[in-house]
């Protein structure tokens, strides 16, 4: 699951399923039809896509996830910082900050997270 990218549509569909869960597959499908505008077919292709990248499993017709949607951003952030800036979190924020002043109360914050993290 390290590194796991979704497309657009896989990504919408990955929320229906985080937002609705745990949901029948047929219920899923309906939803994928409705929302999206997806044959039943579609909806159950890309289910099965992503639970073979093991976001989800669909276990006896109910689809749930194996890791959260909170745990989903966690890993794609460190990610994208170990891809992007040689996993180097000071880069990261460095290039975050040298296109858009952080304003005070998001400074703070963010000692507070510091603080909040140190070894």
């Amino acid at each position: 699951m390290a590194g796991c990218r979704l497309g657009g549509m896989e990504m919408k569909f990955a929320m229906i399923i985080w937002e609705n869960e745990p949901i029948s597959s047929g219920e899923l499908a309906k939803l994928g039809e409705k929302e999206l505008k997806w044959k039943k077919s579609t909806a159950y292709t890309i289910l099965k896509r992503l639970c073979e990248k093991g976001l989800f499993q669909n276990a006896n017709g109910t689809v749930t996830s194996r890791i959260s949607f909170a745990e989903f951003q966690a890993r794609q952030s460190e990610w994208f910082v170990d891809e992007a800036f040689d996993g180097s979190l000071p880069e990261f924020v460095a290039a975050f900050c040298s296109r858009r002043r952080l304003k005070e109360k998001e400074i703070m914050e963010l000692r507070k997270i510091i603080d909040a993290y140190k070894e």
